[in-house]
Formats: C-alpha cells, sequence, structure tokens
C-alpha cells in the first residue's frame, strides 16, 4: 500500500527519524524498500561525506554504500521474513569518501504493507543485538504513529483519497482508495480496485473523453490534474458532480501513478446553475417588460393622437366657424354649440380613461375598494360570478403594496378570462400573524406544473418580481379536484 499523501513520506516521519539519527553514534540510513531511495540519514552520515541528504540522494546506492540497486533486490527477496539484522557486503568501495567503517547491517522493517530496509555502518566487529532491536522497535514506532496520523488526515479528508495508474493498455487502475470512495461513488472501495472500468462506466460520453484527454495531458506534461464531470450512482438513480484533483509522479519502473482527492460538488454546481437560470429568465423578464413598456407608450401616444388629437381639431374647427359667424354678425347655431360641448365631454372621457390605465384612480379609495370594484368589472365584462370577501375594510397598506396588490389581481383575473374556463372566481384579503394575504382562486381547468416555467410564462414571473421585490412570498398552485389558487404574502409595515 502505498502512503496516503506523498508528501508525508519524508516530512511526517522525519521528526521521529531526526532524533533517532541524532542520538546513533554509527551512520544510519533508511532506504525505501519500493523506490530504493534514501528517506533519511543519520547526521554522521552528513558529516562524514560532507554532503546534504538532498544531494546525497542524487547518488546512486554503488556510490553511497558501494552496494548496487540488483543487490539490494537480492536482499530483499531473501530476507523478505526476516525479522533480525543481517550482514550486507559492500560490492565496491564508495566513490563518496567515508570514515572507515567496517560493518553494515541492514534490516526490513514492515509496517502496514510499507516497507522500509534499515542499514546500520559501524566500526566495531560485533553488534549488539539489543541495540539493534532496540533501533528497530525505535523505527517502527516512529513509523506507527506516522502512519495513524495520516490515516486520520485520509478519515477526515472532505472526499475520496484515491492512487490511480495506466496500465499497459492506456487505462486506468486504481491502487488505493479510502473508505469514502460508497458514499461518493456507490461502490465499495474493494469492488472498484478490482474492476476500476467502473469509474469509466458512470460517465456519459463526453465526461469520460475529457477524463481521458486531461491524464494523458496530465501524464505528459506531469502536470497537476483538475477534471470535473458527472457520474451517475445506479444504486440512488441519480447523478452527481465530482470534482477530482492530483498529482502525477513517475514510479521507478516507469509508470504514472497519480495520488488526489474526489470531491462531491453537486450542491454548488446546482447552486450556480440556479443562479445562471435565474440570471437568464431575469434578463428576459427585463426584455419583456421593457417592450410591454414601450407598447404602451406606443398605445398612449395612439390614444392621445387619435382621441384627444382628434376632438381638439374637431374643438378648434367649430370655434373657428363660430367666430366667424360672430364677427360677419351671423347667428351661432345653438345644434353647433351643443355638438361642441359633447366633444368636449368625449375629450373629458378619454383624459378619465388614460389616467385610469396609468393609475386606476380608485386605488385613492384604498386596496379593499380597488379589488372589490376589480372583481364587479371582472363579472360584469365576463359573465363569470366573481366574488370579493374580506372581513376587515380598513386593511392598511403601503401604496407600493396596493398597487402590487391591484395589479397582481388585474393580471390573474386576466389569465383567468384567457385560460381558466372558469365559472367561479374568488378574491380573498385578510391578515395572517404579520402579513397581508391575498388568494384569487378559480374552478378552472387549473394550471399545470409545467406551465410555471414555460420560456414566456412573463405574466407568472413579473408577478413574482413585485412580490419578492416588496420581500413578500408568492406562490400558485393547481388544487383538486380541477381549479388554481394564487397567494400572495405581503409583510405589514
Amino acid at each position: 500500500m502505498q502512503s496516503h499523501f506523498e508528501s508525508l513520506v519524508v516530512s511526517d516521519y522525519k521528526p521521529f527519524f531526526d532524533a533517532l539519527m541524532r542520538a546513533a553514534s554509527d551512520e544510519v540510513y533508511l532506504i525505501d524498500a519500493e523506490t530504493l531511495q534514501m528517506e533519511c540519514v543519520s547526521e554522521s552520515v552528513l558529516q562524514n561525506t560532507g554532503l546534504n541528504l538532498s544531494k546525497l540522494k542524487q547518488h546512486t546506492l554503488l556510490n553511497v554504500l558501494g552496494v548496487s540497486q540488483q543487490t539490494f533486490k537480492t536482499y530483499l527477496n531473501d530476507y523478505l521474513d526476516h525479522e533480525h539484522y543481517v550482514l550486507l557486503r559492500q560490492e565496491l568501495t564508495p566513490s563518496i569518501p567515508h570514515v572507515n567503517y567496517d560493518q553494515m547491517r541492514a534490516v526490513l522493517i514492515t509496517l502496514h504493507e510499507r516497507q522500509f530496509v534499515l542499514i546500520i555502518r559501524n566500526n566495531t566487529s560485533v553488534v549488539s543485538a539489543d541495540d539493534c532491536n532496540q533501533c528497530k522497535e525505535t523505527f517502527e514506532k516512529a513509523l506507527s504513529e506516522s502512519e495513524s496520523r495520516a490515516d486520520a488526515i485520509v478519515t477526515n479528508a472532505p472526499g475520496l483519497v484515491f492512487q490511480l495508474q495506466f496500465d499497459s493498455n492506456g487505462n486506468i487502475h486504481f491502487v488505493y482508495l479510502s473508505e469514502a470512495c460508497k458514499a461518493l461513488l456507490g461502490v465499495a472501495a474493494d469492488e472498484l480496485k478490482k474492476n476500476s472500468r467502473l469509474f469509466y462506466e458512470m460517465m456519459n460520453a463526453r465526461d469520460r473523453a475529457t477524463l481521458r484527454k486531461r491524464l494523458e495531458l496530465s501524464a505528459l506534461n506531469l502536470s497537476q490534474l483538475d477534471w470535473e464531470g458527472r457520474v451517475w450512482i445506479n444504486d440512488w438513480q441519480d447523478n452527481k458532480w465530482i470534482n477530482l484533483r492530483a498529482v502525477p509522479r513517475v514510479l521507478t519502473d516507469g509508470a504514472i501513478q497519480w495520488v488526489g482527492i474526489m470531491i462531491n460538488i453537486t450542491q454548488s454546481k446546482n447552486e450556480k446553475h440556479e443562479i445562471e437560470e435565474s440570471r437568464r429568465e431575469l434578463a428576459e423578464l427585463t426584455a419583456h417588460l421593457n417592450q410591454v413598456k414601450e407598447l404602451e407608450r406606443m398605445k398612449i401616444a395612439r390614444e392621445i393622437h387619435d382621441d384627444l388629437g382628434g376632438n381638439l381639431t374637431a374643438i378648434k374647427m367649430g370655434l373657428t366657424s363660430i367666430i366667424k359667424k360672430l364677427g360677419t354678425g351671423q347667428e351661432v347655431a345653438v345644434d353647433q354649440a351643443k355638438h361642441l360641448e359633447s366633444i368636449v365631454d368625449n375629450t373629458f372621457e378619454a383624459v378619465h380613461k388614460i389616467s385610469s390605465d396609468l393609475r386606476p384612480n380608485i386605488l385613492d379609495l384604498g386596496i379593499y375598494a380597488a379589488l372589490e370594484w376589480q372583481a364587479e368589472e371582472f363579472e360584469k365584462q365576463m359573465g363569470v360570478g366573481c366574488h370579493f370577501h374580506c372581513d376587515q375594510t380598513d386593511i392598511s397598506v403601503t401604496t407600493d403594496q396596493a398597487i402590487a396588490l391591484f395589479r397582481i389581481c388585474q393580471e390573474s383575473m386576466s389569465n383567468i378570462a384567457k385560460y381558466a374556463k372558469a365559472l367561479e372566481v374568488s378574491i380573498h384579503l385578510y391578515i395572517e400573524l404579520n402579513d397581508i394575504v391575498m388568494t384569487i382562486t378559480d374552478d378552472g381547468v387549473g394550471i399545470k406544473a409545467g406551465d410555471t416555467f414555460k420560456a414566456n410564462s412573463f405574466g407568472l414571473r413579473g408577478m413574482q418580481e413585485r412580490v419578492a421585490a416588496l420581500y413578500g412570498k408568492f406562490s400558485i398552485q393547481q388544487l383538486e379536484p380541477h381549479g388554481t389558487m394564487i397567494t400572495v404574502r405581503l409583510p405589514i409595515e
């Protein structure tokens, strides 16, 4: 089993090794049994060679100890299960100068399937068994404590810690998976290690191809792997977004191995999608409102030009005719004067209508009177029973709240007239706790759930935006067996 985090190989063990190495008078080496790299050496080695550990690692074991890698491999095979120190003979004199040490003994240390070779070079003909065993026990204790600390880090990591490699066919193979595998991917760690192809099978073709490409680039450049995509968890019948980050390194046999972590980013992805969707809907609504505003301006301009302009032109022409007659001493017909009077009356009505469209004067009488008038007008125009209910006539609302309630009611009545095919409509206004509540209910065909998400449902979006701007709540629901109810809640100010 590889170490959980590569940075722990030296740095996490170093405080323990340093304490031991400073206490040792002989040269002491710790060799990684897999990579055959020096992990740590005693102070005496650094003093005798005149090199620091970083420069010492640049030399081969043959230069440092006079022993080749092949000899080390033979030692590992011959003494794999040996628990005691054995003599390790030099093949050549080391090229790096040392104090003349004539003994070199080695022991294989195994801890949780991770192996080290501990080597002691000394200038005594006999090495005390007690000293060797004590040295071995000290190292095993240091490794055990470091391994425990690494396990604690992995256990509390916010995701799945893993190691993976490319096999000879270019397929991925998981070397290590933490226990978080089941919680994240819905597959036990042992099962996924046996069949690493399951990881690819969880993805769609696009995400799978992207991961392969990222792995190839990471292996080529030995750069950090950073990928995110969706995986399908069959047992849960659900998609998850995961982010995968890993750092590659080249093993002694030339294989590329990545060490990294996978985390669940589904929530953040969904939140980002919701924000983007809200922005898109807001942009569409804004464009729609601007379009409606321009249409309203055109309508008002046309009414002013056609009605008011036409009436004023007729009045001017009539007055001009009367002035001419008066100037020449002719009599002015009473019918002509009455005609001008009717034109003036029509002009007043046109002004009243335009003003009412911009802001209904009925709102000046309060929200109770405005909604009651709205119900009566709907019943007159549509021939559909519409009832307004309110338990108090003096409900106090702000100007903005009154306009919002009236316009939402107006829009709802328009939608009911167009789509609902209702026979009865009810409008309720009441106080509940600290909220002003308005409900509009009809017994029509009912709204479908998908209708509220249609791209062109600007009326509903407009209602929602009006309520949200006043820190209220808006809901629309289908009733059983049929019908629709709209509910608006606004906080009492």
